[in-house]
């Protein structure tokens, strides 16, 4: 028994050395600690999806921008602290099929990290307490209030969502 336990806390203090290099070489993700090495490195080479944001600031920007926008739009509240948004990032928009159909749409994000006034507007307009919550516009601008997403949402569940939303 005192060896297992032993065994253990090798393996504790191990995990901990892992995640202290990681955090010391930019890595923010836990189950990866050493993703920063490799982009250090410049070895991180990826075939995940990237979805690029264009990020809003304001709830004037965001009207003129929906506005104009003349295809369906999706707003995403995002915040660095917000566990949820990360999880989105990395096991949803990451998704190749969700990547795809977002390319035929507007994609805003408002990051609300600072909690300030603006932010605080934006919140408000569409009633949220806070992230992760993704509303949609149709074509003509109107919100698609019956397709919200808040919280996290696999990959499967949020492509309904966004199908939804292009038609």
């Amino acid at each position: 028994m005192r060896l297992i336990l032993r065994a253990l806390g090798l393996l504790a203090a191990a995990w901990a050395l892992l995640l202290l290099v990681g955090l010391a070489t930019g890595s923010r993700d836990p189950l990866a600690p050493l993703k920063g090495i490799a982009q250090v490195n410049g070895a991180a080479q990826s075939s995940v999806a990237k979805v690029q944001f264009e990020r809003v600031q304001s709830l004037a920007e965001l009207e003129a921008r929906i506005a104009a926008a003349g295809k369906p739009v999706m707003l995403d509240f995002y915040a660095d602290w917000c566990i949820s948004c990360h999880e989105m990032e990395k096991f949803t928009f990451s998704d190749s099929r969700v990547a795809s159909a977002m390319n035929d749409m507007l994609v805003l994000q408002a990051d609300v990290t600072g909690n300030n006034e603006q932010d605080r507007e934006l919140l408000k307009r569409f009633r949220l307490f806070g992230p992760p919550g993704i509303i949609f516009f149709d074509r003509n601008g109107q919100e698609m209030k019956s397709n919200r997403v808040v919280g996290f949402q696999k990959a499967d569940k949020f492509l309904k969502k966004l199908q939804l939303a292009l038609r």
